[in-house]
């Protein structure tokens, strides 16, 4: 198979625009009008809505195998601190994941086997929002998508900078880990800070909890198996010289393995709970809450 250096560039310079043009998941509106623009172009049909801004192109050739390929179109909501011609145009928003590139691929192979049919059967094009944390593919699995466009196989790739260049990587099994988000709140008794013997500290309770949620994995999970915790924020008080009532901290918890996995959780709750009786001396409450999405796992 050929690919012509004129493709090559037009892809590159859909990923530029896409890179400058960012959009958080489901506010991917430009990104999806972008999208259907090139597919109806491409003479390929295009069906849109589903999760919101979701797009699914539909090629076919015959009889054959129905497959789907799909890429992820949202960025990140970072600050881009690059000096690129093509970076980011939007305040507090970037590409920072390559999902612009995944969008370009993708574009640029629905142009080729629009141009090149030398297959039988039906693929879907997959774009799909709201990759990052929101649950996107779930909203597009709820709108119908299976439903809609039934396939036998689902193919996608995600970038990966530490391969060298012209180098794919596969393996069977886990590809991508669990993405598990968490969310506690601490909440104590607001005091001066000349005073916070009258108090309950929820930054301190919230400090010393921080550092003993990493003894779970090094102390709870076989060394044998992985698992990652870690806690990326931390937001509590609003001035110097008083101990506020509450702090929250958020974070992820990260595995290739389902019993591994519930064991991070059961253990983390566990944690709280202990942390609750030992540090807080039933002056402080602890809320919880936990956003699950499952591990991506090769199945063929």
């Amino acid at each position: 198979m050929s690919i012509s250096s004129q493709l090559l560039n037009e892809t590159k310079q859909w990923r530029k625009q896409i890179h400058s043009e960012p959009e958080l998941g489901f506010k991917e509106f430009k990104t999806s009008s972008f999208i259907v623009d090139k597919l109806t172009a491409f003479g390929i049909e295009v069906h849109q809505g589903l999760g919101v801004t979701g797009v699914v192109g539909t090629l076919k050739n015959g009889e054959g195998p129905t497959i789907g390929i799909r890429a992820d179109i949202d960025a990140l909501p970072i600050a881009e601190q690059t000096d690129v011609e093509y970076k980011s145009t939007h305040d507090n928003c970037m590409h920072a994941c390559g999902h612009d590139g995944h969008t370009s691929i993708l574009l640029g192979t629905a142009k080729y086997l629009s141009e090149n049919k030398n297959f039988n059967g039906t693929i879907h094009f997959i774009f799909q929002p709201a990759e990052e944390v929101l649950g996107g593919a779930k909203a597009m699995i709820e709108d119908g998508l299976f439903d809609k466009f039934p396939m036998d196989a689902v193919y996608g790739l995600h970038n990966w900078p530490g391969l060298p260049v012209g180098q794919v990587a596969v393996n069977d099994g886990p590809m991508m880990a669990s993405f598990d988000t968490f969310e506690i709140t601490l909440t104590g008794k607001g005091t001066h800070a000349a005073m916070p013997h009258q108090g309950a500290d929820p930054i301190a309770a919230g400090a010393a909890l921080i550092t003993n949620i990493q003894s779970i994995i090094s102390r709870r999970i076989s060394p044998l198996q992985s698992g990652v915790i870690s806690v990326t924020q931390m937001n509590s008080g609003d001035t110097t010289n008083v101990i506020p009532d509450h702090a929250v901290l958020k974070g992820t918890v990260r595995s290739f393995d389902i019993d591994v996995r519930q064991s991070m959780q059961d253990m983390l709750r566990w944690l709280l709970l202990y942390h609750l009786y030992m540090v807080s001396q039933e002056r402080l409450t602890i809320t919880f809450i936990i956003q699950l999405l499952p591990t991506t796992v090769r199945l063929i």
